[in-house]
């Protein structure tokens, strides 16, 4: 069974180095950084041309998944920009104060997103009841979960990723993230997985000058076609 490759990216660079490098699908997001925000309509525009499905990450600030009334009004518009562009799909995420889905938010985003592919992305891996929020997030039509089982590292979180394949049964599709690598990528499709999720990026160090007048962090880190590259070469 073939695996998609997704792999997540926030710049214009970091686009062309992932098609170049053989990525399946594409996260569109600015400030991967901070876990990925909404990437802006410009970004969302040239990426659509790409000949790849793209999925925009709907998220307006960093932080907690805990939206106001007034984020979930701006997070309303993104989509709308996003459908207008031609993408493929958003990832959406929404939590209440003690880590549960908040599923008025998500069936108002869902509602929105109207005929998008969607991705509940890693507000899920939050939830004290993994267990009950998959069976939510079957009940509300998302395409997949995006999960690290829990943990930081999908790694670490092995064997609740395999519990939740378990439980999906097919229903919907469930994709590990967050330190998938050529090392590790084996084990996940042993499990099961038909999806796959990563930043295939290496580190680069910022100019002395933009670290020293605080536009940039010390080093960042940058999707790389050689990376991309390995990982496909990983999978089936």
């Amino acid at each position: 069974m073939a695996v998609t490759l997704e792999v997540c990216v926030d710049t214009s660079a970091g686009l062309a180095e992932a098609i170049a490098g053989g990525a399946d699908r594409i996260e569109l997001c600015a400030a991967l950084a901070l876990g990925g925000l909404t990437p802006s309509a410009g970004f969302m525009a040239e990426a659509a041309a790409c000949d790849l499905p793209v999925m925009a990450m709907i998220r307006p600030r960093a932080g907690d998944f805990v939206f106001s009334d007034r984020e979930l009004a701006q997070m309303e518009v993104d989509i709308a920009t996003a459908l207008a562009a031609g993408l493929a799909g958003v990832v959406l995420g929404a939590s209440l104060p003690d880590g549960r889905l908040d599923l008025r938010a998500l069936h108002r985003l869902k509602a929105a997103a109207g005929p998008l592919d969607c991705t509940l992305h890693r507000a899920f891996d939050l939830a004290p009841d993994q267990a009950e929020a998959l069976e939510q997030a079957v009940a509300l039509g998302f395409s997949r979960v995006l999960t690290s089982g829990g943990e930081r590292t999908a790694e670490a979180g092995t064997d609740r990723i395999a519990a939740l394949l378990a439980q999906a049964r097919g229903r919907i599709s469930i994709m590990p993230g967050s330190g998938i690598s050529p090392a590790n990528a084996a084990r996940f499709v042993a499990m099961g997985t038909a999806e796959l999720h990563a930043s295939c990026g290496r580190t680069i160090p910022a100019t002395d000058r933009a670290v020293e007048l605080g536009f940039a962090p010390a080093a960042g880190r940058h999707t790389d076609a050689a990376a991309v590259r390995a990982l496909r070469h990983c999978l089936p």
